[in-house]
């Protein structure tokens, strides 16, 4: 029996180890969207933030989120306040979201591929954006700085 408890402690201090924990993901935090654009057809927009509105969205190793609301808390003549969040995936420079909670719900479980660029405090997140049924087909570039550490 000692044997059977040697091996078996043996094998769990290797496994343990030779396994590296997962390295963080270099989104990790919160960002402020500053920037972002609309191209559609050839033609670009200036979209967000709107006067009066902020972005921010949030990351985990593998979710992020992101909420927009009016900078009058509500009590504007027009109150802003949406939302979403799911899972992703960032391979290089390849971001992939998978939207599954959002305030547009028509824009649930939906799929999106991007270009992701970092740049010390700044990302730059370039793709399409397209779902058929709902006539979606654009460009968006959103740019991004981190806030706090």
């Amino acid at each position: 029996m000692p044997s059977v408890i040697c091996a078996t402690s043996f094998l769990a201090i290797t496994l343990f180890a030779n396994s590296n924990p997962p390295k963080p993901s270099p989104l990790l935090g919160t960002w402020k969207l500053i920037s972002s654009k609309l191209i559609s057809k050839g033609d670009t927009t200036n979209t967000t933030p709107p006067a009066g509105q902020e972005m921010i969205k949030v990351f985990t190793n593998s979710q992020f989120s992101f909420f927009t609301h009016d900078l009058n808390k509500g009590k504007g003549e027009k109150p802003v306040f949406s939302a979403g969040s799911g899972t992703y995936t960032l391979q290089g420079n390849v971001y992939k979201e998978h939207l599954v909670f959002c305030s547009f719900r028509d824009w649930e479980n939906q799929d999106f591929t991007f270009t992701m660029t970092i740049k010390k405090d700044t990302i730059e997140q370039r793709g399409i954006e397209r779902i058929e049924n709902l006539g979606v087909d654009h460009e968006i570039v959103e740019t991004y700085v981190r806030v706090g550490n």
